[in-house]
């Protein structure tokens, strides 16, 4: 699983060495030298990284919370080391950049530690980063790729690092100097104002607001409508519901169950009832009566709400929108909460573009790191551009959301060959 050693190797970088002369604020900016070093034991991290992440620009996936528990239930028990770089100058972090190699049939590959559930991977930037290091970026990448390599335990064949942001907070992400890719999808958020009442009627007509008080109507004949903050008592089986509801979702799309892969669960869990991130994480249901009619697992972070989870209930209570009713009252919740952004995350589903006013392209960066890995990455390559068009061509897109419809309902025909389904996509959940 890596070395015992916390810090696996350091170097030193001057981009300066390297690069044309700049202006002169730029130029002394770069020839202060940035010391890199990798870390493969995220327990020794734990206190630096907490300090950090309180003043980074970061996303919440980034968080020490987070990546700690999906290498807890996750990444350790599938063999995935983490690689954690921290660039400094002096004493002070300039960026934590979390990357973990995991282990392939024939080889060894560079990722975003905890890639797969991560909305947005990113590095923690100090606020000044661009400032400090924005010209030199593709020289401390360069310097990076060489101390991984360096280390037997971090050695790669390929690099893998997906659904990359244009922006961290406020700064340009500098591993978009890399070669990127676009990503076959796009996040979507949209800003919340201080009154829900505003922001309702600006972003759904009259009609349409018509149209969700007659349903709201009809669920409350069947029962009476909360929204619902599960207390203790009420929080595990408020999460086996959700787990249960996204279940029976993914079989009638025709895509994997995302809870079904080692670990997806105990770590959602794991996050939702730990005490200390009540007020990071964010579990609701909407009740009609006795029926948990939908479910939502979210995050709270800064000044913005990360719509991450939801499901509802497939029974009577479905035909009147229960998960439609749920995101109304999520989105009145976070204003309530003098939250600023409601962020829909990664994925193109229609129903976030009727709420968000703003699209932000996500971004991927493939390459070989030996010549065992050219074929990996060539593939990946033309699977990301394939994946990406059919996605974005509406024809192509509803024919393989119908195929794949057909294909799961065949399945469920008793004496039907085993369901052998891929994975789910974040965009999917």
């Amino acid at each position: 699983m890596g070395q015992a050693a916390d810090t696996i190797v350091h170097a030193r970088t001057d981009a300066a060495k390297t690069r044309p002369p700049a202006a002169p604020d730029a130029a002394l900016a770069e020839r202060a030298a940035v010391t890199l070093s990798a870390h493969d034991n995220l327990a020794s991290l734990e206190q630096v990284w907490r300090r950090f992440q309180e003043t980074a620009d970061c996303t919440p996936f980034q968080t020490f919370d987070w990546l700690s528990a999906w290498q807890r239930h996750i990444g350790a028990p599938r063999g995935a080391t983490p690689a954690i770089v921290i660039g400094r100058r002096g004493e002070e972090i300039l960026f934590l950049l979390p990357l973990a190699v995991e282990r392939g049939a024939f080889t060894r590959r560079l990722t975003f530690l905890g890639q797969d559930l991560c909305d947005y991977n990113a590095p923690l930037l100090a606020r000044d980063f661009a400032r400090n290091c924005g010209s030199a970026c593709a020289d401390i990448w360069a310097e990076i790729r060489a101390l991984l390599q360096a280390t037997p335990a971090l050695r790669h064949d390929t690099i893998a690092l997906g659904k990359m942001p244009a922006k961290i907070g406020t700064q340009p992400n500098p591993m978009l100097t890399l070669d990127v890719q676009l990503n076959p999808s796009n996040a979507y958020e949209t800003d919340l104002g201080g009154d829900w009442e505003k922001f309702y009627a600006a972003k759904r007509s009259s009609s349409t607001r018509r149209r969700d008080r007659t349903k709201l109507k009809k669920l409350g004949d069947l029962g009476e409508v909360r929204f619902v903050n599960p207390d203790d008592g009420d929080l595990h089986k408020t999460l086996d519901t959700l787990v249960q509801q996204k279940a029976k979702s993914f079989a009638r799309m025709g895509v994997g169950n995302l809870f079904a892969k080692p670990g997806h669960a105990a770590f959602y869990q794991e996050l939702a009832t730990a005490p200390q991130l009540r007020g990071f994480v964010h579990v609701s249901r909407l009740d009609v009566g006795g029926t948990f009619a939908a479910v939502n697992l979210g995050l709270t972070f800064r000044d913005c709400y990360y719509h991450i989870l939801a499901s509802y209930e497939d029974g009577e209570v479905s035909r009147f929108g229960p998960g439609a009713a749920d995101l109304r009252e999520l989105l009145r919740f976070a204003i309530e909460r003098g939250l600023k952004r409601f962020d829909f995350t990664i994925g193109d589903e229609p129903y976030k573009r009727d709420w968000c006013d703003a699209e932000q392209l996500l971004y991927d960066y493939s390459a070989s790191a030996t010549l065992r890995g050219l074929p990996m990455t060539a593939l990946a390559l033309g699977k990301r551009s394939a994946k990406r068009m059919i996605k974005h061509s509406a024809p192509l897109w509803a024919l393989v959301v119908r195929a794949r419809t057909i294909v799961a309902a065949w399945r469920k025909k008793p004496g039907a060959a085993p369901s052998i389904v891929p994975a789910a996509d974040p965009e999917e959940r």
